[in-house]
């Protein structure tokens, strides 16, 4: 689509209109079924004060109307919710393209990891994030597999399947958007290693026998509380079939509480997952890795009533807590029997559900990418190099930044070119450059579109120093943690694989002697061992590491403009070393008179 903003508005108004009239819908059978009821009571009234009459078949078909008033009611309620997120789901796609996107979404908290080395310096997730910005997924596995491959380089072969499949699935907003809402939105709530982990786990252990003698012992106690009470068999008998059915409670007991106790969440997503494969059963792909993914689910109908199975299951559990049913719960030995048939479920089951949940939630992160290529069509797949590391870039802009503020940079690092020396003024861009080109990275090497005009990117493994912290409970300053972070960035680059290190401001915890000594060995040695990099600075004297190592390295520098006492910045990138500082103009600025 030419504009996929005045696409998002468009299907907004035909969800917003098809809501509208849902909730009219809604009220007004509300409005008949509180009529209806207080039909039923009027009619009750009159039947009892004239001992029956007209008043009793009257009232007998007010109550079938009243029954099929519920049915619809809870039909409208269904489709009302659903049309509710088809709204939510445009609102926020607009909110995206509009820039207004931070306040819905999924910030993705629960997969910060500050020893990850990179992840948290190109903030990848929280509030603000590439993963807030990019994730569309509903399951907690979907979010998961998301979040894995922004967290770990894929290799080329993967990353080439994954651009088909986007690029299918981009011109398919209908299959994106029922995605987004076939299931209640249920992330945050559920830990999807936990229901692999329990789809997969060990035998609960029930004796051989639990299944056949719970259902005899059930049928027993049943029959012989009928036979007492109508006086057939005497009360001795009936003390004795509870007792067995005491003891064999009892000796199951080990499993049937864990079993119990675990299965509830796990069926919630599962329940997801049931809605999702019901939407995707009879989809038809052309491209490889979705063709892979579909044999995976092939059975999905199958899928879904074996879902539907253990969904009952669960249904009966919750029936247990009712007062009036515990009796009966106790007579049918009903907690147990439902644990040996959940433990059968999953046992059956169990190992290929967990194939089911991997297809389902790659193909809603593959959707997430798709909708990043959908709503950013000038994006551009990075073409995978094979020939060491490389990050060759023309147009290149932060994701995250609107694209009336992006200024987009050309930049190319590798072959010859191992090492960029960056310097600048304060606030002159240079975090935010490496910022850029860390993003664009990940987002190529996960499998996405990149905020590129063309980029070529080689196989690396990704390292950065940008936004590390002090920690005042672990004794840590600032300039230890980035001693830290290198000496993690070097042994990553001495295990073999191609490396590109991102450094902000290197060093700069300490003096300018020691400063220009400890970086000059670091960055020989990562050059020497086939890493690629960009360095920023203040110090001048960093600048001069790179003059000294020739065609290797490249000094280059962003700066700003002072005019009529302000300061102006291009975020251009020039060659060269900066040629003056703005620290005293900024101070200046704020009144601080130096």
């Amino acid at each position: 689509m030419a504009d996929p903003a005045a696409g998002y508005r468009q299907a907004l108004d035909r969800a917003e209109t098809r809501l509208a009239e849902c909730n009219r819908q809604f009220g007004r059978i509300g409005v008949v079924r509180l009529i209806v009821f207080l039909g039923m009571i009027g009619l009750a009234a009159v039947a009892v004060a004239n001992r029956g009459g007209l008043a009793v078949p009257l009232n007998g078909g007010l109550a079938v109307g009243f029954t099929v008033l519920i049915v619809w009611h809870e039909r409208v309620a269904r489709r009302r919710e659903r049309t509710g997120r088809s709204v939510a789901y445009y609102q926020r796609g607009v909110a995206r393209l509009e820039d207004r996107w931070l306040d819905s979404g999924d910030p993705g908290d629960r997969f910060r990891d500050d020893d990850h080395l990179y992840a948290t310096d190109l903030e990848l997730f929280g509030r603000g994030s590439l993963f807030h910005y990019v994730s569309v997924a509903r399951s907690e596995t979907g979010a998961s597999i998301l979040a894995a491959w922004l967290l770990r380089p894929s290799d080329p072969v993967a990353i080439n399947a994954r651009h088909e499949a986007v690029r299918e699935l981009a011109p398919n907003q209908g299959l994106r958007h029922d995605l987004a809402v076939s299931a209640a939105d249920a992330r945050g709530a559920l830990d999807s290693a936990a229901l692999r982990r329990w789809l997969a786990g060990p035998p609960a252990g029930f004796p051989g026998w639990a299944r056949v003698v719970t259902a005899v012992l059930a049928t027993a106690n049943v029959s012989a509380t009928g036979a007492a009470l109508a006086g057939w068999i005497p009360g001795y008998v009936v003390l004795a079939s509870y007792l067995a059915s005491l003891a064999v409670v009892r000796a199951c007991a080990s499993q049937t509480d864990p079993v119990i106790h675990s299965v509830e969440r796990p069926a919630r997503e599962l329940r997801v997952l049931a809605a999702l494969l019901r939407r995707v059963a009879d989809e038809s792909f052309s491209s490889g890795r979705l063709r892979e993914l579909a044999a995976s689910w092939s059975g999905a109908t199958s899928a879904v009533a074996e879902i539907r199975r253990l969904e009952r299951l669960v249904d009966l559990l919750d029936a247990r807590r009712n007062q009036l049913f515990m009796p009966v719960a106790g007579l049918t030995l009903f907690g147990t029997q439902l644990a040996v048939a959940i433990e059968a479920w999953r046992t059956r089951v169990g190992a290929e559900a967990v194939g089911w949940l991997e297809a389902v939630g790659e193909l809603e992160a593959l959707s997430s990418f798709a909708t990043l290529a959908f709503e950013h069509p000038a994006d551009t797949f990075p073409e995978m190099a094979a020939d060491g590391a490389l990050v060759d870039a023309t147009g290149m802009a932060h994701p995250l930044l609107p694209e009336s503020r992006a200024v987009r940079n050309d930049f190319r690092l590798g072959g010859p070119l191992r090492l960029v020396m960056l310097s600048g003024s304060n606030m002159s861009g240079k975090s935010t450059f490496l910022k850029a080109i860390g993003t664009n990275v990940v987002l190529a090497l996960a499998g996405a579109p990149t905020r590129t005009r063309r980029v070529r990117i080689g196989p690396v493994s990704l390292g950065a120093s940008l936004v590390l912290r002090e920690s005042l409970l672990e004794g840590r300053s600032r300039f230890y943690a980035e001693v830290l972070r290198l000496k993690a960035i070097v042994t990553q680059a001495e295990a073999g694989d191609p490396v590109l290190f991102l450094l902000d401001e290197m060093l700069s915890g300490t003096n300018s002697h020691d400063r220009a000594i400890g970086a000059r060995g670091i960055l020989e040695g990562l050059i020497s061992r086939r890493a690629i990099g960009i360095v920023t600075t203040h110090d001048l004297a960093l600048t001069e590491i790179a003059k000294s190592m020739g065609p290797v390295a490249l000094n280059c520098h962003l700066e700003d403009e002072l005019i009529d006492g302000q300061l102006h910045f291009d975020y251009r990138i020039k060659p060269g070393v900066v040629q003056r500082s703005n620290a005293l103009e900024l101070m200046k600025s704020i009144g601080l008179t130096p």
